[in-house]
């Protein structure tokens, strides 16, 4: 249970620094398109927040962190998984972080909205794949 409520707070305080920083959201959608804006030169901080990101594992793991959860080693499942993602991330115009941290914390109604459609599919996949005993 610490370990959820310390993540949290890590996320939480790693928006409002981006937002109070830069005056930008820390959904992944916008930091990854800053990274390809290249007639933009004011985009060091998506750099540097896509190399915290990365970095995070590693470090991780240099303290012997157990992993929490395993998903799946099946490449087709993971490939599948981040296009479909891809896909919801674009028809709802950002990421679960960008609507679900930051746009539930500025009370954005589309954001509210987009953050109930995910978590609903979410829950629908969950209880599908359950009742019909899919192993991932």
């Amino acid at each position: 249970m610490w370990d959820e409520i310390f993540g949290g707070l890590l996320i939480g305080l790693a928006a409002a620094v981006l937002w109070l920083g830069v005056g930008r959201i820390s959904g992944m959608t916008g930091v990854l398109s800053s990274v390809f804006q290249f007639r933009n030169p004011d985009r060091h901080w998506s750099w540097a927040f896509l190399v915290g990101l990365m970095l995070a594992w590693p470090m991780v793991q240099l303290v012997d962190y157990p992993a929490p959860v395993s998903i799946t080693d099946k490449p087709f499942l993971l490939v599948a998984a981040g296009l479909l993602v891809g896909f919801g991330t674009y028809v709802g115009n950002g990421c679960t972080s960008g609507h679900g941290v930051c746009g539930m914390g500025r009370l954005s109604f589309r954001s509210a909205v987009a953050t109930v459609t995910f978590m609903l599919a979410g829950v629908i996949t969950v209880a599908v794949m359950t009742a019909l005993e899919v192993q991932i």
